[in-house]
């Protein structure tokens, strides 16, 4: 059974810095690109960032992908040995609260980023919220 667990999520002050885990089971962690998403209340679910399988498996590219709006400030990892992804998050800002999600799939990081409904498997998600 796939299973993606999200935590990490807190109350930030703003130009804080916060650190989210992405805890997966179920599946083979290195065939599987991870992405990283948020919805904000009222919005959509949007994707900030992507890293690909390792060594470029499949469709990797072996670059990382970020939404224009955190590009410099979050940086996505994986860990293979721990089976987890992260997202470093730097110089939060009060736009960047909303529940975070994971999500793993077989898909190209720069399509899929763009395409949060194309992905098969999700967490959860954690709360962060940014207080000015």
């Amino acid at each position: 059974q796939v299973r993606l667990v999200e935590s990490g999520g807190a109350l930030v002050q703003s130009g804080g810095s916060l650190r989210l885990s992405c805890t997966t089971s179920g599946f083979t962690f290195d065939d599987y690109d991870i992405g990283w998403f948020r919805q904000a209340p009222g919005k959509e679910r949007e994707g900030v960032a992507c890293i690909s399988t390792p060594g470029g498996f499949r469709w990797g590219d072996g670059v990382d992908h970020y939404a224009d709006s955190v590009k410099g400030r979050f940086t996505i990892s994986r860990d293979r040995a721990k089976k987890t992804a992260y997202l470093q998050m730097h110089n939060v800002q009060p736009e960047d609260a909303a529940l975070y999600y994971c999500a793993a799939d077989d898909i190209r990081c720069a399509y899929g980023l763009k395409n949060p409904n194309r992905w098969d498997y999700w967490g959860k998600g954690t709360r962060v919220t940014v207080s000015s």
